[in-house]
């Protein structure tokens, strides 16, 4: 059945009472998303330390509630209950209810990138014969499955790096998707290093369907052996990124190739000067309004 589902964007100081009221006008769930999503003014909640609940300052706040719920009056409850809130604030639409798993896997194609390198829908068979080389993903998961800009560049990236032997570092690791794409690509090992235990657990699912799980291992920030690495690989954010900058200096081996990306057009400059000072041949790659940043570890 269909849903009827609210939407207002709202400040960090006012989400409280806001998802309070909602719940009591009989919302069935309610999420929050940063207003700036996709932006330059894009926030990163990185790492929170154990109780906290860190939230963006402008948020966009979706309730779902019975499609035949009284939208007149829930505007009116809503006006009543938070006088703060605008009438122009608020947007109603209606959400058709689906198999929302299997709307994914009949979008999910396979994709290559660069010049052998393949991702694969679990529903979907490669061929047999070909020099191609393939990860197979589960296509209920959304993300990390090379379909964003910036896991596309960074698969490219690696399709072009010589793997055979190499040690590879991902930071950030989500679904593991990197780090299984340098492992099917040669690598002889792979360290995953992501803030969230369930993208761990992901990573290693994944690997484990792939048949590299025993050359996968995956590690909470600051619990990863300190073995330099050859070949790092980050898909986060700018501002994490720019922050991470020393530390990957030290975790990889002098002439190490890297690929960073998860940085919106505009934010690149100021990690490429604050790269310099570690990195260099440093080079930028543009998809959409993505970059990725390339270059290889001082000697």
């Amino acid at each position: 059945m269909p849903w009827l589902e609210l939407s207002l964007t709202i400040r960090a100081a006012e989400q409280p009472r806001v998802e309070t009221a909602l719940e009591d006008l009989g919302a069935l769930s309610i999420t929050l998303q940063d207003a700036d999503a996709e932006t330059p003014d894009e926030e990163a909640i990185f790492e929170p330390g154990v109780g906290e609940l860190p939230l963006w300052n402008q948020i966009v706040l979706n309730a779902l509630f019975d499609a035949d719920a009284d939208k007149r009056g829930l505007t009116e409850a809503i006006a009543d209950d938070l006088p703060f809130i605008e009438p122009a604030q608020i947007t109603w639409r209606v959400v058709d209810d689906q198999d929302w798993t299997r709307a994914w896997m009949d979008q999910f194609k396979p994709m290559p990138f660069g010049r052998r390198l393949w991702v694969y829908p679990w529903n979907i068979e490669p061929p047999v014969e070909g020099d191609i080389v393939v990860v197979r993903l589960d296509p209920g998961l959304a993300f990390g499955t090379g379909t964003h800009p910036t896991t596309a560049m960074c698969l490219e990236w690696l399709d072009g790096q010589q793997m055979a032997g190499k040690l590879v570092l991902d930071y950030g690791c989500g679904s593991g998707i990197l780090a299984i794409a340098a492992l099917k690509l040669g690598a002889s090992r792979a360290v995953g290093i992501d803030n969230d235990p369930q993208a761990l657990i992901s990573s290693h699912d994944n690997a484990e369907r792939n048949g590299v799980h025993a050359d996968l291992a995956v590690y909470l920030p600051g619990e990863a052996p300190t073995e330099l690495a050859d070949v790092l690989v980050a898909n986060i954010l700018a501002g994490p990124l720019g922050e991470l900058a020393p530390t990957f200096a030290a975790a990889v081996k002098p002439g190490a190739p890297f690929a960073l990306s998860g940085i919106l057009h505009g934010q690149h400059e100021e990690l490429l000067v604050r790269y310099a000072n570690w990195f260099e041949d440093l080079e930028v790659r543009t998809l959409e309004d993505w970059v990725r940043i390339s270059g290889r570890r001082r000697a």
